[in-house]
Order: structure tokens, then C-alpha cells, then sequence
């Protein structure tokens, strides 16, 4: 019966991701209002009858990326409160990595965030010209979520594991999901990437929840 519940999530999943990719090509509010928020619940809801033990920070992690789809679904006046939604959501991926990894050299750390630094100079350097009042909420903003990069990657450096991949992967996604997201507003914005930006946002997620079902299955062995 598990088994059949977590299949029967998983295609809903599916389906309510295909529609809000779908959405976003054919400009469709309806859709978009309908399928977007529903993303984050249904991995919610996926991991919570997945696991014995559920980790009460990583749905804390779901609850802000919920706010921040519903807050992003009107950009123009909710960007920021979507921003910190999601600054939210990234700190606590942080928080539930840093408690996977035993304590950790500086250097390491240092060189292992040194990718993730050029990169967010680099859309930075595209964007500042047209980030104006933004510019100290984006910057914060970036350097968060390249720290949740860096904790990723030294989580798998450290221990190669598959779902320590699943987990980097879904960061690196995610960076560029959200990357996709500033180059597209501050900088490309005669050119829509909306369709684009979700299905990274969707993998992104996906993958994340997949590591963590994985972890929470491993410590229960």
C-alpha cells in the first residue's frame, strides 16, 4: 500500500509539474496559479510517507520555497518577500548539510567555494547595472545560495555517496535555476526563460528530495 501511495504521488508530481511547465510556455496565469505551488506540497507529501523519521528542517525548507512560489507568482510587487522566502529555504539546506559533514578544514571549504564565487561574480557583472535598490538583497542573496553550493559539493567530496550526489546536484541546479532567474530580469529580459527556470526549479527540488528520502532510508538501515 506504501509502496502504490508513493508511485501514485509520484505521477501526480509528474503531471502537475508537466502542466506548470506547459503554463509557463503558453503564458497560461491560470495554470501557473494552480500547478506552481503544488510542487513543493506534493514533494512534502512524498517525502512525508517516504520516510519513518522526517526531518523537521527540511520540510521548514519546503514550507519557505512554497511562500516563495505563491510570493513569486506576482513579481512586481513580492520579489523581495520571495527572495528572503527562498534566502530562507537555502539557510536551512545549508543547516541540514552542515549536519551531514563532520567539522571541516578552512582551506577546504575556501577552495571548494571558490567555483561557486567567479560564477556569482560573473552574474553579478551582468546585472548590476540594472539591479539598482537590489543590488544588497541580491548580493546577500547570491552568497547564500553559493554557500549552499559549497556545503554540497565538500558533502560529497567527503563522503561520494549517491545520494550526497542526488543532493550536489540538485544544488548546482538550483544555482542555476536561479541564476537563469537574474540574468533573465536584470539583464536578458526582452527574451522570456520562464519555461526554462522551472524545470530547473523542478529538477532542482526534485533531486534535493530525493537525496533526502535516500538519507533518511540509509540511517534507518
Amino acid at each position: 500500500m506504501k509502496n502504490f501511495t508513493i508511485i501514485l504521488v509520484s505521477i501526480v508530481f509528474l503531471i502537475v509539474s508537466f502542466f506548470e511547465i506547459y503554463g509557463t510556455i503558453i503564458q497560461s496565469e491560470l495554470l501557473e496559479f494552480i500547478c506552481k505551488p503544488l510542487i513543493t506540497v506534493l514533494l512534502a507529501i512524498l517525502y512525508l510517507i517516504s520516510v519513518k523519521k522526517p526531518s523537521f528542517l527540511f520540510i521548514s525548507a519546503l514550507f519557505f520555497s512554497f511562500w516563495g512560489d505563491v510570493l513569486l507568482l506576482f513579481p512586481e510587487k513580492y520579489f523581495v518577500f520571495g527572495l528572503v522566502s527562498f534566502l530562507l529555504t537555502h539557510l536551512l539546506y545549508i543547516r541540514i548539510i552542515k549536519g551531514f559533514l563532520p567539522k571541516i578544514k578552512v582551506t577546504t571549504f575556501i577552495k571548494s567555494a571558490l567555483p561557486f564565487v567567479f560564477y556569482f561574480g560573473g552574474i553579478v557583472f551582468l546585472t548590476i547595472n540594472n539591479l539598482k535598490e537590489l543590488l544588497i538583497p541580491v548580493i546577500v542573496y547570491g552568497l547564500v545560495i553559493s554557500a549552499f553550493g559549497t556545503f554540497s559539493l565538500v558533502n560529497y567530496i567527503k563522503n561520494k555517496a549517491t545520494e550526497n550526489l542526488w543532493l550536489l546536484v540538485g544544488a548546482l541546479i538550483f544555482i542555476l535555476s536561479d541564476s537563469i532567474i537574474a540574468i533573465n530580469k536584470f539583464y536578458l529580459n526582452t527574451i522570456d526563460l520562464g519555461s526554462l527556470i522551472m524545470i530547473t526549479y523542478i529538477v532542482a527540488q526534485y533531486m534535493i528530495c530525493k537525496a533526502m528520502i535516500a538519507k533518511s532510508l540509509n540511517s534507518e538501515l
